[in-house]
């Protein structure tokens, strides 16, 4: 599903109208992840994840930092809820902790840690907040990785079964639900590159467990089904936008987009995945651990896909000679995320970057909705996460985070272009609503629309809160 460019008429475009308008019903929220804010990591009965072993491993995550308090939301879970409702979401994607549900991964539901999903999930109604749960993000009970994690196929069926847990108890009350966040990240950097848990280097593992976590997918949508049908269900993707250095770029365009794109959507929508994914990776795994059946499985409808994004990717393929550039913009670790294709080459994009050091593209956004609404028509889509890191600081009780306004401001602008062409975009989830944990970066990156002093645990809501805030009110994008 190479990302294709969107028509243009020839005028350059900065993204930074003001004045669009955007539909009553257009969702507009923020979103968070269970690890990255929670804290409370051996509270009421939370069990171990992947992610409470990597981080406590030296030399894994920048500074030594861990999620063990992060943002201490599991115990401020009332005032978080207030802000949310000062700002004015409309919705609000949270995700569900495995551990806290099933300390092992399997067996015995936690009833404490179901009853303080169940007040979340209260306290967000009472406040007129849609909420929206992800059943992964990323947190898997440290217990099935021992056991094999996402390599083992059992692994799917234990996720079907937390799902079964989760649902039959808050599924009255949640109307929109996620089976994963962005497997791609699961899979390839948590098994190929090792720069998130559980820190495995093995690329014919990361396609066993990609499969694994399509598998995953597929049995949790069928669960949903069942026991709530009358929900929303979808999937959270982190499409890779990729664009060739230059006209002799195709084949390194289309090794990388089969790996980080058609590996999810072509199972996960059309039934099998792409004959060229296969071809590429013959020499890294032999894929036995695709069993008959299991496309009819993966492939089930979905009410929209979930779409992540925040930059770019520019490659080529490496001639084996000049020193190569390794601009993925991935946290390096040791191993490669791009199993079968190591001879492509990443390249630094031309700027202005986020503190991610992730390129600034707008129009990557709009050439990304366009292409989606194009190959899979009908099938409505949603901002599940779009937002940028920035240095901030606390000046008085303000953040001045001009740049992180900026951003949002052209991407809703790019969000807003695409459906004036006809995608049928739902709504828009920015990420995040607290500063937390950045995973491999720990305390180091702040992603937040609210400034989280993590000493005190004061929240102070940023320039760039406010301006959604009026945003979610007008529905106009400020200027």
């Amino acid at each position: 599903m190479t990302i294709e460019s969107s028509t243009r008429t020839g005028e350059s475009h900065d993204y930074r109208d003001s004045g669009l308008e955007f539909p009553t019903g257009f969702l507009i929220g923020s979103a968070t992840a269970a690890y990255q804010i929670e804290g409370a990591a051996t509270a009421d009965g939370r069990g171990p994840s992947i992610w409470d072993t990597f981080s406590a491993t030296p030399g894994k995550i920048v500074d030594g930092d861990t999620g063990a308090v992060a943002d201490d939301h599991y115990h401020r879970l009332d005032e978080d809820l207030d802000l949310m409702a000062e700002l004015g979401l409309e919705a609000y994607r949270f995700s569900i902790a495995w551990p806290r549900i099933q300390p092992l991964g399997s067996g015995a539901v936690n009833e404490a840690g179901l009853a303080f999903y169940s007040r979340l999930v209260d306290g967000l109604i009472a406040r007129g907040i849609r909420p929206i749960a992800t059943l992964y993000h990323w947190d898997l009970p440290q217990a099935l990785e021992d056991a094999g994690g996402w390599t083992d196929r059992e692994t799917a069926y234990r996720f079907a079964e937390y799902t079964r847990h989760v649902a039959e108890a808050l599924g009255d009350r949640v109307p929109v639900w996620t089976t994963l966040n962005e497997p791609w990240c699961s899979a390839f950097l948590g098994y190929g590159s090792g720069a998130h848990a559980p820190g495995r280097t093995d690329g014919a593992a990361a396609l066993r467990a990609m499969h694994h976590l399509n598998l995953a997918h597929g049995l949790a949508v069928q669960v949903l089904r069942e026991v709530v049908p009358r929900a929303e269900v979808s999937v959270t993707l982190n499409f890779h936008v990729v664009r060739g250095a230059d006209d002799s770029s195709s084949e390194a365009v289309r090794r990388i987009d089969a790996l980080a794109n058609r590996a999810f959507t072509e199972p996960m929508l059309n039934g099998g995945y792409p004959a060229d994914l296969i071809e590429d990776t013959a020499s890294v795994t032999d894929w036995s651990f695709v069993l008959p059946g299991d496309a009819e499985i993966i492939r089930q409808p979905l009410d929209f896909l979930g779409v992540n994004y925040y930059s770019t990717t520019r490659v080529r393929m490496w001639d084996g000679v000049s020193p190569r550039e390794r601009a993925d913009g991935h946290k390096a670790a040791g191993g490669s995320p791009w199993p079968g294709s190591d001879q492509v080459e990443f390249l630094r994009q031309d700027g202005p970057y986020t503190a991610m050091g992730w390129n600034i593209a707008p129009d990557g956004f709009e050439d990304l909705l366009l292409s989606l609404h194009r190959r899979f028509p009908g099938l409505p889509l949603m901002i599940t996460e779009n937002g940028a890191a920035f240095d901030d600081e606390v000046i008085g009780d303000r953040v001045f985070d001009d740049q992180r306004t900026d951003y949002l401001r052209r991407h809703f602008t790019a969000a807003h272009r695409a459906m004036q062409q006809g995608v049928d975009l739902r709504g828009y989830l920015v990420w995040s609503l607290l500063d937390n944990f950045e995973w491999g970066y720990g305390f180091s990156k702040r992603f937040g629309i609210v400034h989280v002093d993590y000493a005190t645990q004061k929240r102070t809501v940023k320039d760039s809160g406010r301006w959604l805030a009026s945003l979610i009110e007008s529905r106009v994008i400020p200027g």
